[in-house]
């Protein structure tokens, strides 16, 4: 920083020190709209102030993927705390609260569900044998969907011995509701898969953990292979979203 006036102000590098970000990601929010307008010297460099640091934190905690129940919350909150209405912004952000709460409540109703299933309740009641056609419109899905579960081995489905047509009785249609359930809460394949795989082993224990815990030889490859604990950091950085604002907010009563 330079002597005397512009002591009050801060450089890109500066705010993206504190923040935690590299320099580029504090321009890049200034040209998406992240941050309030930011003055320039007569040379052209731009004069941060306390203020701007406040958002580009704000940004940086908001806008982390994945974002449960979808993206729109987050950025509307940035973008009216960059305007200057503190208000909309903390509105926003119990919006997304709410959203991330409420797939919280979706993933533990499944979990529910599946604990259910695995303890012998029984989740269908089809008496006949399905083909696979019967067994997607019952299930609301498609023929591909019954094949590619099957392929990745969430299921194992018997075959009529007179023609190789899988037949769908209510074990494979009970084991299916539960997987899709799953599936439609959040959770990955891979995690339903790791979850299926330790209950045809017959392993009991927490369920909980099983399916949001990848053993260390299983490769990750998003957020629904942990979904639990991935909606449980989102909860967290929402709350800290929160308190961030609040504090923006009692800064500009003081």
């Amino acid at each position: 920083m330079s002597s005397g006036k512009a002591r009050r102000y801060l450089r890109t590098s500066d705010v993206a020190r504190v923040v935690g970000v590299h320099p580029n990601t504090i321009r890049l929010y200034e040209s998406w709209g992240f941050l309030p307008p930011i003055p320039r010297t007569p040379g052209g460099y731009r004069m941060f102030t306390l203020d701007h640091v406040d958002q580009a934190r704000l940004t940086h905690t908001a806008l982390q993927a994945p974002y449960p129940g979808g993206k729109t919350p987050a950025l509307n909150l940035v973008f009216h705390a960059a305007s200057g209405d503190l208000g909309g912004a903390l509105e926003q952000a119990y919006v997304y609260l709410t959203q991330i709460r409420a797939e919280q409540a979706q993933a533990e109703a499944a979990v529910e569900l599946l604990e259910r299933w695995s303890q012998g309740a029984a989740t269908d009641a089809t008496a006949a044998l399905l083909q696979i056609g019967q067994a997607a419109q019952l299930l609301n899905l498609t023929a591909d969907t019954l094949r590619n579960w099957e392929r990745d081995g969430l299921i194992k489905v018997p075959r009529n011995p007179r023609n190789g047509y899988r037949l769908y009785g209510a074990a494979q249609i009970g084991r299916l509701r539960v997987i899709r359930v799953l599936r439609r809460s959040g959770y990955s394949n891979m995690a339903i898969l790791r979850m299926m795989l330790h209950l045809d082993r017959g392993q009991g224990g927490d369920l909980r953990q099983v399916l949001d815990t990848p053993p260390p030889d299983e490769d990750v490859y998003s957020a629904a292979d942990h979904w639990l604990s991935t909606l449980a950091a989102q909860e967290g950085r929402a709350l800290d979203v929160i308190a961030q604002l609040e504090a923006m907010i009692s800064k500009r009563q003081a």
